[in-house]
């Protein structure tokens, strides 16, 4: 099919949910993608992070070919050996003890909500059940997990949102500590808003948050579904801030490309969520844990972690001395880019015109390449990045 007959049964048949580049991808290798024309495109979005180990990775495709050959799906109401080979390292990883397996960064956090309000239902009965996030913040499009971000913007046509949310202001902690009472049983946060702008916390903030939670039996419940899988430098990005939550969520980049997504509680939560009292018909499938069990395998050792921080100060480097760059901010192969000229819509659009795939946030651009990405394939798109930001 040529791009236009693509395009024309993608008006016809499908919900206009989203705002599309004007490219139809068809196959990829490593950072590079190719749409069905044959161009060629040096990737740093990953998808929004979930293509951790870039396009068709050997040893991704042969762990989940291999697993489709054998058994691809089956009930949670039996065990499975991969769901718990995940679940183990993911524990060792932390230092959590329960993880709960889902599709998604969305039915993460609802279950870590679900979490919070149980654990405070059981130990303290009816009425303790708010749960404060930050203003700027992103946690998902179920009515639930939209009530929980704290954007407007989102907070509109599908009433009645879900409530029992409060907002408090980032790194402004006479503002949170201001929406704390007897009726909070949660404070939910991302480390960086990855939405909202590509915004980290200050870490003097995440510390007083930490303390506020263990002083008033509130849980800390940390977003990881864009920060986590080693994106940040570190497994997960709270292990920068040497701190440690109550609950974790974790998506994105866990099945390297499949969805999957986890929650990840504490001890004191082990036992919270009993059964019925949560589940799902495709989280933990064995076809997605086999693709996280070769992720997790991949991403997390010291060797790797180092080449993360080390390729993100690479990029953050050349960054800074582009035309149209007034600031570059992030961490790890998380970044973000403000223009001088507040084009970075513009500026992504060219992007793909010219061969590179590029995000924006807010009104930034933002970059998510792949974890593996190589400093050729980094080289490529910094150069298609440079003449575009010179010429706009």
């Amino acid at each position: 099919m040529t791009f236009e007959e693509i395009r024309n049964d993608e008006q016809q048949y499908m919900m206009h949910t989203y705002g599309r580049f004007q490219t139809a991808l068809v196959s990829g290798k490593g950072a590079v993608a190719k749409d069905v024309d044959g161009k060629e495109y040096i990737d740093f979005t990953s998808g929004i992070g979930v293509n951790c180990l870039g396009y068709c990775d050997d040893g991704w495709v042969k762990a989940v070919s291999e697993q489709a050959a054998k058994l691809q799906h089956i009930s949670n109401l039996y065990y499975s050996p991969l769901q718990t080979a995940v679940s183990k390292k993911l524990c060792e990883l932390t230092g959590f003890d329960k993880v709960f397996l889902c599709n998604s960064g969305a039915e993460a956090n609802e279950c870590a909500i679900k979490i919070a309000r149980k654990y405070s239902f059981d130990k303290y009965g009816q009425g303790r059940q708010k749960i404060i996030t930050l203003v700027n913040s992103f946690h998902g499009r179920t009515v639930t997990t939209l009530a929980a971000t704290g954007q407007d913007v989102f907070h509109n046509f599908f009433f009645p949102f879900t409530e029992g949310f409060e907002y408090a202001e980032a790194n402004n902690i006479d503002s949170l500590k201001n929406c704390v009472s007897d009726e909070v049983c949660a404070i939910f946060i991302e480390l960086i808003q990855g939405e909202g702008g590509v915004m980290p916390l200050d870490k003097e903030f995440v510390s007083e948050i930490e303390k506020i939670c263990k002083e008033k039996d509130i849980l800390l419940m940390i977003d990881e579904v864009q920060t986590g899988m080693s994106r940040t430098g570190a497994v997960y990005c709270y292990q920068n801030y040497g701190i440690k939550p109550d609950v974790i969520t974790s998506a994105k980049g866990l099945g390297g490309g499949v969805p999957i997504g986890a929650c990840l509680c504490g001890k004191k939560l082990a036992d919270v969520m009993s059964a019925g009292t949560h589940g799902t018909t495709f989280g933990g499938n064995p076809i997605a844990c086999a693709a996280a069990n070769e992720v997790l395998s991949r991403i997390t050792t010291p060797e790797f972690l180092k080449e993360v921080n080390e390729k993100g100060e690479y990029i953050k480097e050349k960054l800074q001395g582009m035309a149209n760059v007034s600031e570059v901010r992030g961490m790890g192969m998380m970044i973000g880019i403000v223009t001088e000229k507040d084009n970075a819509k513009e500026i992504a659009k060219k992007c793909v015109e010219n061969g590179l795939l590029i995000l924006t946030a807010k009104n930034l651009l933002r970059l998510l390449p792949p974890l593996n990405i190589t400093y050729e394939e980094i080289d490529r798109g910094l150069n298609i990045l440079k003449k575009v930001m010179e010429e706009n």
